[in-house]
């Protein structure tokens, strides 16, 4: 795939991924499995760090904000990042999965600076 401009970088990038998706059945339900496993992973990661840090109070409620804000940040840089051109749900899947796990993560970390 040949680059012509800034915006073909990431199309180029993730060319070899579509390659790859694009041999057989078997591999694309291999990429889309691992999506859904990382989706799952990514869910029950953020509502166990959820459900530890409490309901909504004025302490809570700025970890709260600041996790969806994380959450905006890695959707905005994961729409810079993957392309537009092929593979469009399932690079979907995954901006929203890694979305959860990045605001998971800073949940749990909250939660060890907190509680420990």
């Amino acid at each position: 795939m040949k680059i012509k401009s800034l915006m073909d970088v990431p199309s180029a990038l993730f060319y070899p991924l579509k390659e790859w998706t694009e041999k057989s059945i078997t591999n694309f339900n291999i990429f889309v499995g691992i999506g859904m496993a990382f989706m799952i992973f990514s869910m029950v990661l953020y509502y166990i760090y959820a459900s530890k840090i409490g309901k909504s109070d004025e302490r809570t409620s700025k970890i709260h904000l600041k996790s969806a804000y994380f959450m905006l940040m890695t959707i905005i840089i994961c729409d810079l990042a993957f392309p537009r051109d092929y593979l469009v749900n399932q690079f979907f899947m995954i901006k929203y999965s890694l979305a959860i796990f990045v605001s998971g993560v800073y949940l749990s970390l909250q939660y060890r600076k907190d509680f420990k």
